[in-house]
């Protein structure tokens, strides 16, 4: 059965820093990416980013692109997302995503208020 583990979720002040991480296990297959999404109060689930696991593609939404990166320990089967410069409209549940198939992390909660 795929796990898929998310952490570094917590509180930030705007313009603060935060890593997320997401460890995948139980999984047979191959991997092709890890990828990241969010979803806000009361609005649907967006993507963020993803990782392709089988060369350095990498693929950022126009919203966070430039602050956030995405980034990948094959060992581990983890993925991770450093956010910077993070600002109030951060704010949501953010999940990871494993393909192919539709598996789905827990989801860790990232809060930017002062």
């Amino acid at each position: 059965q795929v796990r898929l583990v998310e952490s570094g979720g917590g509180l930030v002040q705007p313009g603060g820093s935060l890593r997320l991480s997401c460890a995948a296990s139980g999984h047979t297959f191959s991997t092709i990416t890890m990828g990241w999404f969010r979803q806000a109060p009361g609005k649907a689930r967006e993507f963020v980013a993803y990782i392709s696991w089988r060369n350095d593609y990498t693929y950022t939404a126009d919203s966070v692109k430039g602050r956030f990166t995405i980034s990948k320990d094959i060992a581990k089967n983890t993925v991770f997302l450093q956010m910077n410069s993070l600002k109030p409209e951060d704010t949501a549940v953010y999940y990871c995503k494993l393909t192919p198939g539709e598996f789905w992390g827990q989801g860790t909660q990232v809060t930017v208020s002062s």
